[in-house]
C-alpha cells in the first residue's frame, strides 16, 4: 500500500494513496483511512518521513565504486561506509532546488530510501525489515567539488534542498529486488537491481541500530548505483524505485 504526507488546511497529515488521483487521510500512522477523499492535486505534498537524522551509506555498488575511481578508494569495503544528511534538505517530489552559487559540481544520485517505523536499537539482520515503515525514491543531491575539498561533507551533502524524497512510500516492497532508475530531461542515466547492493537493507539497518538507535521517521539511504554525472540549472531529474511506483520529479533553478 502507498502512503503520502501532506498538508491541508496548513496541518500535516498522512493518508493512503487510493489509485493514482486521490487519498484518503489517516486519523493516525497505524489507524484506519478516513471516511474523506480528496483529489491528489488539491494537496500540497510533503516528504514523506519526519526524520531526527539521515543516515546514508556510500559505495554500495560496486560499479559506483568503479566510476569514483580513487577518489574515494577503489577497493570494496568491509563495511558500510556511513554519512549523514541533516533534515533540512528533505524537500518533496515536485519542487525547484535551487543550484547554489558556491558550487560548480551538482550532481545526481538517485537511491532507494528506507524510513523507519519502530524504535530500532540492537536488531538483528533477520528481525531488520520488521522495523521499516516504508521505501521510497530518493535524489541525494552532491557537491561533488565541495566533497572533494572540504574537511566534512556538511556542505557537499546537507544544502538546503539537497534530499528530494518520495512522493510516497510504499509499505509492501521487497528492498532485494527492485530497480533504481534515474532520467535527466528523460534521458536514462542510472539504471541497477538492489540485488547489485554489497551491503543489503537488512545489514545497513542492524549495523547502524548497534551504535545508534533509529526512531520512527529516521531515513536509510541505501548508496546509488552507476551513472551519477553533473546537473545544470534548468535540468528536470527524475528518479523511480520500480517496487514504489510512483516517480520522484523535481527541477535544477
Amino acid at each position: 500500500m502507498k502512503m503520502i504526507r501532506f498538508r491541508k488546511d496548513g496541518r500535516p497529515q498522512w493518508g493512503w494513496l487510493m489509485g493514482e488521483t486521490h487519498v484518503t487521510p489517516m486519523r493516525k500512522l497505524d489507524g484506519e483511512p478516513a471516511s474523506e477523499v480528496w483529489r491528489l492535486e488539491d494537496l500540497e505534498l510533503l516528504p514523506p518521513a519526519e526524520p531526527t537524522k539521515i543516515v546514508c551509506v556510500g559505495r554500495n555498488y560496486a560499479d559506483h565504486i568503479k566510476e569514483m575511481g580513487h577518489a574515494f578508494g577503489a577497493d570494496l569495503p568491509a563495511e558500510p561506509g556511513l554519512f549523514l544528511k541533516a533534515p533540512n534538505t528533505l524537500v518533496p517530489s515536485g519542487s525547484e532546488v535551487a543550484y547554489p552559487e558556491w558550487t560548480k559540481e551538482l550532481h545526481y544520485e538517485g537511491e532507494l530510501a528506507v524510513v523507519i517505523g519502530q524504535t530500532a536499537r540492537n536488531v538483528s539482520e533477520e528481525e531488520a525489515l520488521g522495523y521499516v515503515l516504508g521505501y521510497t525514491n530518493a535524489l541525494d543531491l552532491t557537491a561533488r567539488d565541495k566533497q572533494k575539498t572540504d574537511l566534512q561533507w556538511i556542505r557537499a551533502k546537507s544544502a538546503d534542498g539537497f534530499l528530494p524524497l518520495g512522493p510516497v512510500l510504499e509499505t509492501e516492497l521487497d528492498p532485494n529486488d527492485t530497480v533504481v532508475r534515474t532520467w535527466v530531461n528523460d534521458e536514462p542515466r542510472q539504471e541497477a537491481s538492489t540485488e547489485l547492493m554489497i551491503f543489503p537493507v537488512a545489514r545497513v539497518i542492524s549495523y547502524v541500530s548497534r551504535f545508534m538507535t533509529l526512531e520512527p521517521g529516521d531515513v536509510l539511504l541505501t548508496g546509488t548505483p552507476s551513472g551519477v554525472g553533473p546537473l545544470a540549472r534548468g535540468d528536470r531529474v527524475k528518479v523511480e524505485v520500480s517496487g514504489v511506483g510512483v516517480p520522484l520529479e523535481v527541477r535544477i533553478v
